[in-house]
């Protein structure tokens, strides 16, 4: 049994943006494979809900007129995972989606849900950072638009207001053409676990030289976060393994990993600096150069 005070059924985006306004202490349920286990195990018990799985506007993922990618908040990781459009432009997002949970968790968890939560280990949200995501962001007072790095605040506390949904994940054209990625994640098991450390590399290349490049983390620090010290050695760089072993070298000094019982700091700075000479070589190899 669920210890649920009250469920609010949404009709419309500024229905419950209302209801949120109008229940300071309720939560907003979509997917429901976070929430529901928070109040299954008493953290959230006797929590107000407002469900937005009505809103089916906030589900799938098209191209706007100039070519920005959206992608609805409501989308399901099985379907971020196979849907023809991610594949094409942003491939990495497809692959880190379908590391998240068991199939049943995949069909069920949305990619906006996973984004809200705030947590760093979240494996589509240091993916959609490398990709320079942008957040749209609806309430009561309008539309506003977000960068994806200035959604986190701090472990578990993101910039949405409680009276904002989050109604599309936005990556412009210029963010994605041209570059290819991979996103790595590092668990104890292969399925049903969060990662120890997560990271993601998108790199456009010129010839055999690196222009441009950018490179995520998930639970090297309170928030995901990227690299941007480490990304702005490399860019220029030729593409060659001295080059791989500066940006693993590099990456140490950016992260900043705490202990906990599942490793401890030292070893995953260990797994910074490894994942990103992986990810790193592996975008490349994607985007057709070669080591």
């Amino acid at each position: 049994m669920y210890d649920i005070k009250a469920l609010y059924e949404a009709e419309t985006v500024p229905q419950a943006a209302a209801l949120l306004q109008e229940h300071p202490q309720a939560r907003i349920i979509a997917g429901g494979t976070d929430v529901l286990i928070r109040i299954r195990e008493g953290r959230l018990a006797g929590c107000e809900l407002v469900s937005i799985r009505k809103l089916d506007e906030l589900r799938g993922i098209s191209l706007d007129p100039d070519e920005t990618l959206r992608i609805g908040p409501l989308t399901s990781f099985s379907r971020i995972t196979r849907d023809p459009l991610i594949q094409r432009h942003i491939a990495a997002l497809s692959h880190a989606a379908d590391q998240v949970g068991g199939p049943q968790i995949r069909n069920a968890g949305t990619i906006g849900g996973n984004i809200c939560n705030g947590v760093s280990s979240a494996d589509t949200a240091s993916t959609l950072m490398a990709w320079d995501a942008v957040l749209e962001y609806t309430g009561l007072e309008g539309v506003r638009s977000v960068p994806i790095e200035k959604h986190y605040r701090d472990a578990g506390k993101t910039a949405l207001n409680h009276d904002e949904l989050l109604t599309a994940i936005l990556i412009p054209k210029q963010r994605y053409e041209g570059y290819y990625g991979h996103y790595i994640k590092y668990a104890l098991r292969n399925a049903l676990d969060i990662a120890i450390l997560g990271c993601s590399a998108n790199v456009r290349l010129s010839s055999h030289t690196i222009e441009d490049v950018r490179i995520s983390f998930g639970v090297a620090g309170p928030v995901p976060l990227r690299i941007r010290e480490t990304e702005h050695l490399l860019r220029g760089k030729p593409v060659n393994q001295e080059t791989i072993a500066i940006a693993g070298g590099a990456s140490r000094s950016e992260v900043n990993p705490r202990s906990s019982w599942r490793a401890s700091r030292e070893f995953r700075l260990h797994l910074a600096e490894e994942l990103t000479k992986r990810a790193l070589k592996q975008a490349i190899l994607n985007a057709g150069g070669s080591l």
